[in-house]
């Protein structure tokens, strides 16, 4: 310990920067001690709350990414549900727009069909008309005639059966020379 002491003494004379020996013994004690009390008890402490910082950041890290990946799988997912809504929605169109053409073709059909069936009803009530009136101004023309034929004569032609043969061949002859007329006329125009 003399040796110390001579050192210190000497430091001192030497230079006044140099602290004296047992302060700097006592100080490398006291730093020890803080940097063992450091070491032991706050170190470990403190790199326990930065990694627990360097894990959440890490986790968290890795949780926005997947939160990431996850975003960009839902959206792709939506994309593909679009693209499928938009081409149900594009065929349900065409389906559409098909069964329009369908229907109005149905319609068209029907009306023609309807049109025909009125025509055709037109016809045959024509022709019954025509009949009908045929008939009756037979009948007109036949009961003129008798008068007629009655006055000329002088007598009464009442006889029914009578009456009517002579009717029927007198008409039969008009429409005989009407028709042989009508054939005259066509075979002329087709020359």
């Amino acid at each position: 310990m003399n040796a110390l002491v001579y050192l210190a003494q000497e430091a001192e004379e030497q230079s006044p920067l140099v602290p004296p020996v047992p302060e700097l013994v006592i100080g490398l004690i006291a730093f020890a001690i803080v940097f063992f009390f450091l070491a032991k008890k706050l170190l470990p402490n403190i790199n326990r709350v930065l990694e627990e910082r360097r894990e959440a950041i890490e986790g968290g890290m890795e949780k926005a990414e997947a939160t990431q990946a996850e975003a960009q799988q839902v959206l792709e997912d939506y994309r593909a549900q679009l693209a499928d809504a938009r081409h149900e929605a594009a065929r349900l169109r065409q389906e559409a727009q098909e069964q329009g053409a369908a229907l109005i073709a149905e319609m068209r059909a029907e009306g023609q069909r309807q049109r025909e069936e009125i025509i055709a009803a037109g016809h045959s009530q024509i022709e019954a008309d025509r009949k009908q009136a045929a008939q009756t101004l037979r009948q007109d023309v036949g009961r003129l005639a008798t008068d007629l034929a009655g006055r000329i004569v002088g007598e009464s032609l009442e006889d029914v059966a009578r009456q009517s043969r002579t009717i029927d061949r007198f008409l039969d002859e008009l429409d005989h020379k009407a028709s042989t007329a009508a054939d005259g006329s066509k075979a002329e125009a087709g020359r």
